[in-house]
């Protein structure tokens, strides 16, 4: 059995971001159980990489009956049920597919998956027609699509059900591999080998080579779990866990194995379990390289800084791992004030790989700097913030000036005292940081467990709960956000400490959206929890902190809705970081409905690909290869500020799924669609009332509804605009409240006093729309077919 500590529960925000909820399913009562057994270790073995909840159906077994199920699977789900046919009744899954106990795996299922509409089974016609349910055969159920009718037939029986489907015309066709009967496969007829999944009778023939492909799981637990775990290739992290942990006691479990669990450790954040795996295999091992280089940015998590450098310069040895070990050792230098250590790391790196990116990252970054001009101590402000460079994220260059400007004009060294968020705050930096006439953090998704983690605040500032305790200077956290991903794992204890010490020792604590602020104050102490408030990102009110002449009351006319002239250009953004997180099992939908929208689009307007990262340019090369459309390409990580501002000032409309390919764009009063894949732009949207904005990328008709919103905004561009502007009036007043208080908390005079606000064209503005919930992103698709 396995006894590891739980992982800690995924985030779970489904009803935000519109991702589906999968899970397989059989029905089996006591007589079918040792074949279930069988169907589990085959789904396991033949598809490494899929682990989804796996409904077990039952009329009524005691809880021990799943006992041995258990120790098979991590996500049992066991449900009273009358019959089998209740698969097809409400689950709680939005894809359910259907396996029986006669089945077993013998290939990937994960194209079942992708699956979005019907009900498709393998279409095998006899006397009475397609009979799918009276066969016995797999079926992949798309809830929505089934009808009342079909549901009103379950009490008849299968045949009643099979004609409903028939009528209601849901069926969608499988290939044959997915439903192989073994019946015919008699004598020494072989499996063919495309066969996904063979299904059997009540009995099949021993010794026939049907019989064999299904002999090869019936193993015992042990020898399941060696099986799994001695598999090439990718696996998944929960399915790992279970089959691997507890290593069996006396012995020593295989070093490659050990390093395969800490690292799934690793990523769920568990780093202190990862530390005690590999400390334990590195013993007296200095040749495994890359263990040592895993157990040293484990340590570096834990804030563990001289453990960590240790174990990173002995991954150094091996010329495959220490361009990269050399990486992790500049970012361990330099996050803790070694700068010239840093850059002499980055350069051994880039003497071991001259093409390692990280390493020339790192020591660009941390090349000596001219000496600049500074202001005085007590007239600074002090900005923690992450402050992008390179090649980094367009967004994180642009909001540190946007966080500035709404304290005054000057945004430069002479007026701020910049500090790296993720740089530990020890005793010269607290000294720094408390000589400033005020502190202030932000903004940006800082509420965020694995970029940059330490175990000093468990987010992204890397500041002790005994050093934030000693900050004397008036300290505002401003516009941050909660930025945890759908479906992401994390610990939260000390986070939530950390965040109670943060909120308690902060003057001012407003976070960029409403979904943040709920957020927060469920990890709060009551007490604290009417301390946080809303502050929406600087960049949403672009037009108020920098007017530009053709923005003003009486300035230049420009386009025809009043602002700049405009391009005849539509930019489109997405993002790859977390992709899991991100698409599911939908990456493949969401690719060609994309294609189609930007085909259509690409009728009225040129579509151009606004990139916020290199990373973010997948979308181009993807687009080209599997649908045969080339976008051009604007590298917005390669611009300036003004640039990037101007680019989104000028084009018609955007479509973004970064949170600043929506934000940046609307602050320059250009209408935006929002392509959610992260809560936060849904959070965003509703805080501006304005939820039909965004449409889900798990949305099954993405390509048409993107085409006609983008179609609508087009054709009546002026209105578009204005409301825009009219959304921003909200976020400015917000905003200017915020700072009035702020300026008594730093002694600041008011920077916008008397300066003219931009011009809002007098137009109607439509009205509020928080009756009319984004279809496809918070509710299902209810159309017929």
């Amino acid at each position: 059995m396995n006894t590891s500590a739980a992982a800690p529960a995924p985030d779970d925000r489904r009803a935000v971001t519109g991702k589906r909820r999968i899970a397989f399913a059989a029905y089996a009562d006591e007589d079918r159980m040792p074949g279930l057994l069988v169907l589990l270790r085959s789904l396991a073995l033949a598809d490494p990489a899929v682990c989804e909840d796996f409904l077990l159906l039952h009329p009524g077994l005691p809880d021990s009956a799943f006992d041995a199920a258990r120790r098979l699977h991590p996500r049992l789900v066991p449900r009273t049920v009358e019959s089998r046919l209740d698969v097809f009744r409400a689950t709680g899954y939005d894809t359910v597919v259907a396996l029986a106990p006669g089945m077993v795996v013998l290939g990937s299922l994960q194209p079942l998956l992708a699956l979005r509409t019907g009900v498709a089974a393998v279409p095998r016609p006899g006397p009475d027609g397609v009979r799918p349910v009276r066969d016995g055969g797999l079926l992949v159920i798309q809830h929505q699509d089934v009808t009342e009718a079909v549901r009103d037939a379950l009490a008849a029986g299968e045949d009643a059900v099979d004609r409903a489907l028939d009528e209601a015309g849901v069926l969608e066709p499988l290939g044959s591999r997915y439903d192989v009967p073994a019946g015919p496969l008699h004598d020494d007829t072989p499996v063919p080998g495309s066969t996904v999944v063979l299904r059997f009778a009540e009995y099949a023939a021993p010794g026939t080579p049907a019989r064999e492909a299904r002999a090869r799981y019936e193993l015992d637990d042990e020898e399941f779990r060696a099986a799994y775990c001695a598999l090439p290739g990718p696996k998944h992290p929960e399915l790992l866990l279970h089959c691997a942990l507890p290593f069996p006691e006396g012995g020593r479990a295989p070093v490659d194995l050990v390093r395969q669990v800490a690292e799934v450790h690793r990523q769920q954040g568990r780093y202190d379990e990862a530390v005690a795996l590999l400390t334990a295999a590195v013993a007296d091992r200095p040749d495994l390289p890359r263990c040592h280089e895993t157990l040293g940015i484990s340590l570096m998590a834990l804030s563990r800084h001289e453990e960590a450098e240790t174990h990173l310069l002995l991954a150094t040895v091996s010329p495959d791992f220490a361009a990269r070990a050399y990486g992790q050792l500049a970012r361990l230098a330099w996050l803790r004030g070694r700068t010239a250590d840093a850059h002499a790391y980055a350069r051994e790196g880039i003497d071991a790989d001259p093409t390692d990116g990280n390493c020339h990252a790192w020591y660009a970054r941390t090349r000596p700097a001219a000496a600049r001009a500074t202001g005085t101590p007590g007239e600074q402000l002090a900005h923690v913030a992450l402050f992008a460079d390179g090649k980094e994220n367009a967004g994180d260059k642009v909001l540190p000036e946007a966080v500035r400007r709404c304290f005054g004009p000057d945004t430069g060294p002479a007026r701020w005292h910049e500090r790296h968020v993720h740089r530990l705050v020890d005793e010269p930096a607290l000294e720094e940081l408390n000589s400033r006439r005020g502190i202030v953090v932000g903004g940006g998704g800082l509420f965020l467990p694995d970029t940059a983690p330490n175990s000093n605040s468990g987010w992204q500032w890397n500041i002790p709960d005994d050093v934030l305790a000693r900050i004397t200077a008036p300290l505002a956290v401003f516009a941050v956000g909660y930025n945890v991903f759908d479906g992401q794992r994390y610990r939260r204890e000390r986070f939530a400490a950390s965040l109670t010490a943060l909120v308690g020792k902060s003057a001012f604590f407003g976070l960029r959206n409403q979904g943040s602020v709920e957020r927060v104050r469920e990890l709060l102490p009551e007490e604290l929890r009417d301390r946080v408030r809303y502050q929406p990102c600087p960049t949403t009110v672009a037009r108020h902190l920098d007017p530009r002449p053709d923005d003003l009351p009486g300035g230049p006319d420009g386009g025809p809705d009043g602002g700049p002239d405009r391009d005849d250009t539509v930019l489109i953004n997405c993002a790859y970081d977390r992709a899991g997180l991100r698409f599911g099992h939908d990456y493949g939908h969401f690719l060609a409905e994309t294609a189609a929208a930007v085909r259509a689009i690409g009728e009225r307007a040129e579509v151009r690909y606004a990139a916020h990262m290199p990373a973010d340019e997948k979308f181009v090369h993807d687009l080209r290869r599997e649908h045969g459309t080339a976008l051009p390409v604007e590298p917005l990580y390669l611009f300036s500020n003004d640039r990037i501002r101007e680019l989104y000032r000028r084009t018609r409309l955007v479509i973004g799924m970064r949170g600043h390919a929506g934000m940046i764009p609307f602050g320059c009063g250009t209408p935006v669609i929002s392509l959610v894949s992260h809560p936060k732009l849904a959070y965003f949207l509703a805080d501006i009332d304005r939820p039909d904005w965004g449409l889900s990328v798990h949305d099954r008709s993405l390509g048409a509804r993107l085409a006609e919103r983008a179609a609508a905004v087009l054709d009546d561009h002026r209105a578009a605009v204005a409301d825009v502007h009219g959304r921003q009036e909200h976020l400015w007043s917000v905003t200017r409240a915020n700072l009035a208080e702020l300026r008594d908390v730093f002694g600041l005079p008011d920077p916008f006093a008397g300066r003219p606000g931009p011009h809002v064209p007098a137009l109607h503005v439509p009205g509020p729309r928080a009756a009319e919930p984004a279809r496809g992103l918070h509710l299902p698709d209810t159309r017929t077919k």
